[in-house]
C-alpha cells in the first residue's frame, strides 16, 4: 500500500454507518500514510443520482461533507482532502478514458442496471459514472482504494481501464486494489432490517440533535419474544445490542447481555446505556463541528490547500497521459 484514494458523495447528512464503516478507517490510513492518503468529496458524481441531487443544496452539502470529516478526525494537515470539481484534471482524464472504454463494459455494471431500472429518463452520466470513478483513482496513481463491497465491480472496471491503457500506451497506471477493512462493520439500520442508509431512512446522523437520537434509540426493536420484563431476553434478537458493540466496552456489554438474558434488566435500561455510550463518541465530533461552523474559513482553507496539493499530482499525471495519447502540447511547435 503506497497511495490510497477514496471519494464520498455530498448527497446528504453523514450518519454513524458512514463513520464506523469508512471514516474511522480514513483517519487510521491517514495517520499511517500522511499525504499519500487522498480523500475527495466527489461533487461531480452527485448529479448522477437525480433523487439525491439538488442544485440548491449541493454547495452546502459539499462544505458540510468537508466539515464533518474533519470534525470526525480527518486531519487536513496530514492527508489530502479536497473537492473533485476543484481539480479539473479528473474530468479531462475521464473523457480520455471514455473514448477507450467499450459501451458493453458500462452497460453490464450491476449498479447502472439497478438504478436505471428505477428512472424514467436515464442520464448518460449514470452510465459514465464508473469511468469518472476510474479517473478519480488513476489520476493519482493510487494502488489502494478503501470502499464498500458494493463498489467491487466498479473497481474491477478501473483495473481493466488501467490494464488496457498500459497495454496500448505504455506502463502508466497501477491496477488499484480494493481495500475491504475486515474490522469495518456493516452497520444495520435502526429498524434492524437493513444496512443503515439515507435512502431507506433508517439512520442516526453524526450531528443529529441528541433528543432526536434518543427518540430513535427508544423505539429500536427489542427481542420480539420478550413481552414482559419477567421474560428472559435474547440479546441476539435485540437491535440495541447490535449497536452496543460499536460504542460500549466489551466488559460492559457482557454484563448487560447476562443480565438481559436472566431477566435482570429491561430493554429501556439497555437503550439508556446505549444512548450514553454513543454520545461519548458523538459529542466530541459535534463540538468540533460547531467550532468549525463558527469558523468556516478553516474548512474552506483546508479544502483549497488540499486541491492545490491534489492538482500538483494530477497535472503531472496528465502531462504524461497527453504525451502518450498523442495530444499536442501548447508549449511545443507543430512538427512537420
Amino acid at each position: 500500500m503506497k497511495r490510497v484514494f477514496s471519494g464520498f458523495q455530498p448527497t446528504g447528512e453523514l450518519h454513524i454507518g458512514n463513520y464506523l464503516g469508512a471514516m474511522v478507517n480514513y483517519v487510521a490510513l491517514g495517520e499511517k500514510l500522511g499525504r499519500d492518503a487522498i480523500y475527495c468529496i466527489v461533487d461531480y458524481h452527485a448529479p448522477t443520482n437525480p433523487a439525491a441531487y439538488d442544485k440548491n443544496l449541493l454547495r452546502q452539502r459539499t462544505f458540510e461533507a468537508g466539515l464533518v470529516n474533519i470534525a470526525a478526525g480527518l486531519d487536513p494537515d496530514k492527508v489530502i482532502l479536497f473537492v473533485q470539481s476543484h481539480v479539473p484534471e479528473h474530468t479531462e482524464l475521464a473523457w480520455i478514458f471514455t473514448t477507450q472504454t467499450p459501451y458493453g463494459d458500462l452497460t453490464r455494471m450491476t449498479q447502472f442496471k439497478d438504478k436505471a431500472s428505477r428512472l424514467e429518463s436515464v442520464p448518460a452520466g449514470l452510465l459514465m459514472y464508473p469511468v469518472l470513478m476510474a479517473a478519480d483513482i488513476l489520476i493519482y496513481k493510487a494502488d489502494t482504494v478503501p470502499v464498500g463491497d458494493d463498489q467491487t465491480q466498479h473497481l474491477e472496471l478501473a483495473r481493466e481501464i488501467a490494464r488496457r491503457w498500459n497495454q496500448e500506451y505504455g506502463e502508466t497506471f497501477p491496477e488499484p486494489q480494493i481495500y475491504l477493512n475486515p474490522n469495518a462493520p456493516r452497520v444495520p439500520g435502526i429498524d434492524g432490517k437493513a444496512k443503515m442508509s439515507k435512502s431507506v431512512g433508517n439512520t442516526i446522523g453524526l450531528l443529529e440533535d441528541e433528543q432526536s437520537i434518543w427518540q430513535k434509540i427508544r423505539v429500536m426493536p427489542d427481542d420480539p419474544a420478550r413481552i414482559r420484563l419477567s421474560d428472559p431476553g435474547d440479546p441476539e434478537r435485540s437491535v440495541p445490542f447490535k449497536f452496543l458493540q460499536y460504542f460500549a466496552p466489551p466488559e460492559l456489554i457482557q454484563v448487560l447481555r447476562e443480565e438481559y438474558a436472566r431477566r435482570g434488566i429491561g430493554t429501556l435500561v439497555v437503550k439508556q446505556i446505549l444512548f450514553q455510550e454513543m454520545m461519548k463518541t458523538l459529542r466530541p465530533i459535534r463540538e468540533r463541528a460547531e467550532e468549525l461552523r463558527a469558523n468556516p474559513e478553516r474548512v474552506l482553507d483546508a479544502l483549497e490547500d488540499g486541491a492545490r496539493r491534489a492538482r500538483a499530482i494530477a497535472q503531472a499525471t496528465m502531462e504524461e497521459v497527453r504525451e502518450k495519447f498523442g495530444l499536442l502540447s501548447p508549449r511545443r511547435k507543430v512538427l512537420s
